[in-house]
């Protein structure tokens, strides 16, 4: 698609968005799994549900541009998932690598706070308010699971694995 106009640009953007989304459907539930924290994984549940409910709202942005409902690779979320799954994959303190699933986590976030607010300036330069109210509700849900993740991190998992390193480096003295 040749981008010379703010309407396919808002589109591919759309696309891509729309593809990212669709790998996080597969990723949240590993990093659910792979968190010993039950706060965070009860956290990566939720944002499973809620990044349903942001494929659905892309769809209908979709619906309402009379565009059909389709992604195309996004290679940022690809490879912010692949950098989540190597934390995944390490062994060592659980909360330490919570703390690491947390850091992939809020990479993520950002990277979709990033698009999300782009294509809703690009929907309300375009006239589209419909579209504008579609993605500003699911802006203000990934700045919230950013925020949630920058709670849990603060209040709960890097004190926790602050401790852990300093036990584990007197256990080795």
């Amino acid at each position: 698609m040749k981008l010379d106009t703010l309407r396919k640009l808002f589109l591919n953007e759309l696309q891509d968005i729309y593809h990212a989304e669709g790998q996080l459907l597969k990723a949240l539930p590993k990093m659910a799994k792979g968190a010993s924290s039950e706060e965070l994984k009860k956290a990566f549940e939720n944002h499973l549900q809620e990044t349903e409910g942001h494929v659905a709202r892309l769809e209908q942005v979709f619906e309402l541009l009379g565009e059909k409902a389709k992604g195309k690779v996004c290679h940022g979320m690809k490879g912010l998932i692949e950098e989540g799954s190597e934390i995944l994959e390490e062994d060592g303190e659980e909360s330490v690598l919570d703390a690491g699933i947390i850091v992939a986590a809020q990479k993520v976030e950002h990277y979709e706070i990033a698009s999300y607010g782009s294509v809703r300036t690009f929907a309300e330069l375009l006239g589209q308010n419909d579209a504008v109210e579609l993605l500003q509700a699911t802006l203000d849900e990934e700045s919230a699971a950013n925020e949630l993740l920058n709670n849990l991190a603060q209040e709960i998992v890097n004190p926790e694995a602050l401790m852990e390193s300093e036990l584990a480096g007197a256990a080795k003295e």
